[in-house]
């Protein structure tokens, strides 16, 4: 398989009117800021550089990164930090629970860096996070987006043990470029991690998705949408690339709002559940807007 190789010097000056983004004035966000600091606890909003943070913050919902905010993959999209990660934190799952709480919502998404060194890759980790949630909120609908654990079986079933209600794993981009945007991931691995899901647990919804304006190609993006719903993903999401820092890789084209919703479109012609498809829209921004099951406690599934 070829890889593309970009000139990292390519970049476009300007960004379109379409994502430019509003700055916080409403109190929440501020008051979810400074839970999430009281708790010591990390997000993917403030960690990835989310476009979103203010509007989700604003509303009192968050991302919660577990594991640390170290990775052990250095993704040439990612403002994650690369370095050797700390231990894990015990209390961790406990204290995101309290942050669930605290800001009653009935809908969480967590998530973690890739942890490498660790044996099962942070699944039990995952599946402690999962349980202290239920526990604490028994009628909250919880979903996890994980690294891809090496697809090791036994990571897998630790998480769907655990019973999230959603499953999110992201290819991030088209095959082609697998090789130039993400560290030491694959494409067909990410892929086998969403078809092992299903087989594992078929009433737990998988999800993936996928950033646009890295050099791919149209008929290239309909062939992705098509092998994740050949491993039985339910739910896509589809984004624009915004460039970290200059030693990330450069934003190739500026996706227009228009296109995202052709791409919606055609997504939902070949049989996804639930698409959201914009330029700001990333793995867990309105995530709330699909509720797989009607929840009624700590036995549900």
């Amino acid at each position: 398989m070829s890889c593309t190789k970009i000139d990292p010097a390519l970049h476009l000056a300007k960004k379109p009117d379409w994502i430019k983004v509003r700055l916080p004035s409403n109190p929440v966000f501020f008051s979810t800021k400074a839970l999430i600091s009281d708790l010591r606890l990390h997000t993917v909003c403030e960690e990835a550089q989310c476009p979103n943070r203010w509007e989700c913050w604003s509303a009192g919902t968050a991302t919660f990164m577990i594991a640390g905010e170290r990775c052990t993959r250095a993704c040439g999209f990612c403002a994650v930090t690369t370095a050797k990660p700390f231990a894990l934190e015990a209390d961790e799952p406990e204290r995101v629970a309290e942050a669930v709480t605290r800001m009653k919502l009935k809908h969480v998404v967590v998530t973690a860096v890739a942890r490498d060194d660790l044996r099962d890759g942070g699944a039990e980790h995952f599946a402690r996070t999962i349980e202290a949630i239920r526990a604490a909120e028994p009628g909250i609908t919880i979903e996890v987006l994980t690294p891809d654990f090496h697809a090791k079986d036994e990571c897998l079933r630790m998480v769907a043990a655990a019973r999230p209600h959603i499953f999110n794993h992201n290819v991030e981009t088209v095959e082609r470029l697998t090789p130039l945007v993400r560290s030491r991931a694959k494409y067909r691995l990410s892929l086998m991690v969403l078809r092992r899901m299903k087989e594992i647990a078929p009433d737990i919804v998988t999800k993936s998705g996928i950033m646009l304006g890295l050099g791919e190609k149209e008929p290239e993006i309909f062939q992705t949408m098509d092998d994740l719903r050949e491993a039985g993903v339910q739910v896509l999401t589809m984004g624009q690339y915004l460039r970290p820092t200059a030693q990330h890789l450069p934003v190739l084209e500026y996706v227009h709002p228009d296109t995202f919703a052709l791409y919606k479109t055609v997504a939902e012609k070949k049989g996804f559940e639930h698409v959201a498809s914009g330029p700001l829209v990333r793995s867990s921004y309105h995530a709330a807007d699909f509720q797989p099951v009607k929840v009624k406690g700590s036995d549900a599934h």
